[in-house]
């Protein structure tokens, strides 16, 4: 298994978005690399784990929140430096996933958890790359 931070080949992590009465669900990360931003809950594939498996297992475990992923909507690669030697480096695929039970519970390595309305979002501290990815899917406008 490659370590998280300074890895020797890229991690696989998963993520989901999930929608529940026109509020999404997010996190607040408490780890690096996104310490302190809020962001799409998820985290890395275990081995012998499908992406879904992964998706729904991960959602659960940062949030309390039972989830069905669905299909993969969104993928990036999220790589952070540390002079010349990478410090991180995930290959992200999130998930367009359906609510089934819960209600949020910061678990895990997160900070916070919770629902928003798009109308929260600009003063929220939310992750420029979910941003991009709210904006991409429609549940917000592009913020000016």
């Amino acid at each position: 298994m490659t370590n998280a931070e300074y890895p020797d080949l890229p991690r696989v992590a998963v993520g989901a978005v999930v929608i529940h009465c026109d509020r999404i669900l997010l996190v607040k990360r408490g780890k690096a690399p996104a310490q302190g931003e809020w962001a799409i809950p998820g985290g890395s594939v275990e081995l012998g784990e499908t992406l879904q498996a992964a998706a729904e297992r991960e959602i659960y475990e940062e949030t309390g929140i039972t989830i069905q992923a669905r299909k993969v909507i969104y993928t990036f690669d999220s790589i952070v430096m540390d002079g010349d030697r990478t410090r991180f480096h995930y290959v992200i695929l999130d998930f367009e996933a359906s609510y089934v039970a819960g209600e949020p519970l910061a678990g895990d390595d997160v900070l916070e958890a919770g629902w928003f309305g798009p109308g929260q979002l600009e003063t929220l501290g939310v992750n420029s790359r979910t941003l991009h990815l709210l904006t991409e899917i429609g549940f917000i406008k592009a913020l000016a």
